[in-house]
């Protein structure tokens, strides 16, 4: 049952820590059964380097990011006795420029990508999970005519929809597998409630039924937890309470970005479970037969009450400080 469809290593993202291998390694130790190795895909526009990368060319994001496809199968069948590793892609929608590259990108690899985490990072071309200066900065985008800063509801309607039609049309277009971090517009505003903005609120009911209805998995990301003033993984409670009236399907996910931080507040997780009261948990597993999207994986529903198997009281125990046998 242990599972986790998004994580980053230091060898392939720079704002992460770690080789790859050494995150396999410590999914294996911590006994996830299966664990998905994901990337950022390249950017592809100078100005949408990261600061880290700033030494960087464009075509060494697209090399790294080719790189990682090759080890990430490299460890796949290294460990295969040991663990089922999924190689994936986590998405970028900057311009329309990065979906037509993405579409390239998936077909120029597809026996290399087995599925794909739909997130979304940037809105009106400006990252909004930075820092807070730069998410203030896309907020500002939308202020009034001749810069006028409109206070209220206006602005962060604004602000809201045009991340969830950016979400949208990654949505329809490329139809992933996974849902990532559905609701990470409000990552500096934890406490915002999105019912408060009428056509936000209907464009994300929009895209939960267009996910719901290809058959994707809404994963829960333990990441959200070490954000200031969270206290629950993406998403929050309203947009859980939502995904669950539309019948949606909830996967884990721990967003690592580097050993460290593989299974970081799974327990914690496991508590806002029992709290929104999700009882069923998917995974994506392979499949003989291929998805809508030609890819041979499928979601696969865990057996059992997942409360119950035995990689939580070893969970349990790590946080008494009892070791792993």
């Amino acid at each position: 049952m242990p599972h986790s469809h998004h994580s980053h290593s230091g060898q392939f993202c720079r704002h992460a820590l770690g080789s790859l291998e050494e995150v396999v390694l410590e999914a294996i130790k911590q006994r996830f059964e299966i664990y998905g190795l994901t990337e950022h895909v390249p950017r592809y526009r100078l100005e949408d380097l990261y600061p880290e990368e700033r030494e960087l060319s464009l075509d060494d994001l697209s090399n790294q990011f080719l790189s990682f496809l090759n080890e990430a199968h490299r460890l796949k069948e290294v460990y295969a006795p040991q663990i089922t590793l999924l190689v994936g892609l986590e998405t970028e929608y900057i311009t329309d420029d990065d979906l037509k590259h993405l579409q390239m990108l998936v077909k120029d690899n597809e026996r290399h990508i087995d599925y794909i985490v739909g997130s979304v990072h940037h809105v009106s071309t400006i990252p909004i999970d930075l820092d807070r200066v730069t998410y203030e900065k896309a907020l500002a985008k939308f202020s009034g005519e001749e810069g006028i800063y409109i206070l209220g509801n206006d602005q962060m309607e604004r602000f809201l929809s045009a991340y969830f039609d950016a979400q949208h049309q990654l949505i329809r277009q490329f139809q992933p597998e996974i849902i990532g971090h559905l609701d990470l517009c409000r990552l500096y505003t934890p406490s915002l409630d999105l019912k408060q903005y009428p056509i936000a609120w209907g464009k994300l009911i929009r895209n939960i039924e267009e996910a719901t209805r290809y058959g994707a998995l809404f994963e829960i990301n333990a990441a959200a937890f070490k954000k200031e003033g969270w206290t629950s993984p993406y998403p929050g409670k309203d947009v859980v309470a939502l995904i669950q009236e539309k019948n949606g399907r909830f996967a884990l996910s721990d967003d690592s970005h580097g050993p460290r931080t593989v299974g970081q507040y799974y327990l914690d997780v496991a508590d806002y479970l029992v709290h929104v009261g999700i009882t069923e948990l998917w995974c994506l597993d392979c499949s003989l037969e291929p998805n809508h999207n030609g890819r041979y994986i499928s979601p696969r529903r865990i057996e059992g009450d997942w409360r119950l198997h035995a990689f939580w009281k070893h969970r349990e125990g790590e946080r008494r400080g009892i070791s792993f046998q």
